[in-house]
């Protein structure tokens, strides 16, 4: 992602019914090298379709105003020495190597 975008990931945010669990937020964090932050709400995406409508009707005057209302649940720091976040994930791209092509059609094989 960011060799993608151009830009270093200083933090990653998360949402959704799996960000509630702390060990996904503090294995995300641990791999990544960088802090994952978890909102107080966590569904997300309702609330996010209510801020497009309040902004297009201009019951929200700015996305400065709705970012103001964003609200820390938990904070994930990254725990995992460099040595094993670099072999966890040497491991799982072999495991995307492998996983490759396990469904090969009769005929690919």
């Amino acid at each position: 992602m960011q060799r993608d975008a151009g830009i270093p990931l200083k933090e990653l945010r998360a949402d959704g019914g799996a960000s509630v669990n702390g060990w996904p937020m503090q294995f995300q964090a641990d791999i990544l090298g960088v802090p994952v932050e978890v909102p107080r709400v966590s569904k997300t995406t309702a609330l996010g379709s209510a801020y497009l409508a309040g902004l297009a009707t201009g019951y929200w005057e700015s996305r400065d105003e709705l970012d103001a209302r964003w609200e820390l649940a938990h904070r994930s720091e990254p725990k995992m020495p460099e040595g094993e976040r670099e072999r966890l994930y040497r491991r799982w791209g072999k495991a995307l190597e492998r996983a490759r092509g396990w469904a090969l059609d009769d005929d690919d094989e």
